[in-house]
């Protein structure tokens, strides 16, 4: 049965009736029972089955309830969630996409390593079987919430006999497995968000292993694309987000302003806008299936908004745009983008070029993916890993 939105807002509407919103934590648990939690899911996995576009719906009826967070619990909804659901299996997808729904699981993503960034096809961390378990032995770099994670996505390579991309495998690795070791990144921020992650001979059974052996890049490929709409692609409203605050600074300082700030800020607001509803129409693009390479185009439109934004906010005022508000050494849960100052808004939005794709990467995938142009000569397309130079 094809649902309306009529007859989900009725659900969304009794469920709430039926539940009380104090308790966080059984509250989420009882709408992802009840399929509330993503409504285009399979029943009994978080879901209806239900076209896309009906979350709307439910979100409207249930404002000012209890929610995942989007900060700690990122990855797990935004990367691993929608890769679980599309390669795990039955038994896989009931045991993680519950609690990594309701945050009693929190996941990060082991990609990224000090040899293997924009090129991730390159990664050199290895996996080996051994009988019904793969001893996996690396080092991974750039993990965002590492130091809080219960489980990661990861990828390494299991076959070094054959060219990069073919040699791979994708697995859930158990963060609190022997031999994962996780050591904090200090940023310019002062804080650390981010870690590396050291993996010495950690032993993973079979079945933490999504998609078939050797396949991981495809299944990788899945968890990048809906990565880069899920940074950049996200629902704002019309003269919300950056652009939002940096036209407050601009009218509440008018003895700062000047011709050319004032010519900048109606350009970023242009674009701010053009880029608000191009995320709209990718959404809806998203309702009909699997994200395209069009969300690399919106992840490098975000980075570059956001830095261009960042960077007026600060000047527009003027000295006290010097100040940073904590150079404090911290474990970060999560970023805090808009509930800190605008210096802190400025350093860290020049690390949005460099997470979920660099912004060289993306436009390469733009132009062959998107415009159709001609691709870079790669002469290590067909060249098995190992003899690869490194």
């Amino acid at each position: 049965m094809t649902l309306d939105e009529e007859t989900v807002r009725e659900r969304a509407v009794a469920f709430l009736a039926g539940h009380r919103p104090e308790d966080r934590t059984g509250f989420l648990r009882a709408r992802f029972d009840a399929g509330l939690a993503w409504v285009h899911f399979p029943e009994g996995l978080g879901g209806l089955g239900a076209p896309r576009e009906l979350q709307n719906v439910v979100e409207r009826e249930l404002a000012g309830t209890p929610q995942p967070d989007p900060g700690t619990q990122a990855i797990g909804l935004g990367m691993a969630a929608p890769t679980i659901l599309a390669f795990g299996t039955r038994e896989q997808q009931e045991r993680f996409l519950r609690p990594l729904w309701t945050g009693e699981e929190i996941w990060c993503q082991l990609f990224s390593e000090p040899g293997a960034g924009s090129d991730l096809a390159t990664l050199a961390t290895r996996a080996v079987r051994d009988g019904d378990e793969w001893v996996v032995d690396g080092q991974k770099v750039w993990t965002s919430g590492a130091h809080h994670a219960r489980w990661a996505i990861l990828v390494a390579r299991t076959d070094p006999g054959v060219p990069k991309h073919r040699g791979l495998t994708y697995f859930v690795c158990d963060m609190r497995a022997p031999g994962v070791g996780v050591r904090p990144l200090r940023q310019i921020t002062g804080e650390a968000e981010f870690n590396e992650v050291f993996l010495t001979g950690v032993r993973l059974p079979d079945s933490l292993r999504l998609g078939a052996v050797g396949d991981g890049w495809r299944v990788a490929t899945t968890t990048l694309m809906n990565e880069r709409v899920a940074i950049g692609g996200g629902p704002v409203r019309r003269g919300g987000g950056m652009i939002g605050l940096v036209a407050d600074t601009w009218r509440s300082r008018p003895e700062l302003r000047t011709h050319d700030l004032h010519r900048r800020l109606l350009a970023l607001w242009v674009e701010s806008e053009v880029t608000r509803l191009a995320g709209a129409r990718l959404r809806e693009q998203l309702a009909a299936g699997q994200p395209g390479p069009e969300g690399s185009a919106m992840k490098l439109s975000f980075a570059s908004l956001n830095q261009a934004l960042s960077a007026l906010d600060v000047e527009l005022r003027g000295e006290e745009g010097l100040e940073y508000d904590d150079w404090t050494f911290r474990r970060s849960e999560s970023v805090d983008f808009f509930g800190r100052g605008p210096g802190y808004r400025y350093l860290r939005a020049k690390g949005n070029s460099i997470e979920g794709g660099t912004s060289e990467i993306l436009r390469n995938i733009v132009a062959e993916r998107v415009l159709g142009l001609p691709s870079e000569p790669r002469v290590d397309k067909d060249v098995p890993w190992k003899d690869l130079p490194r």
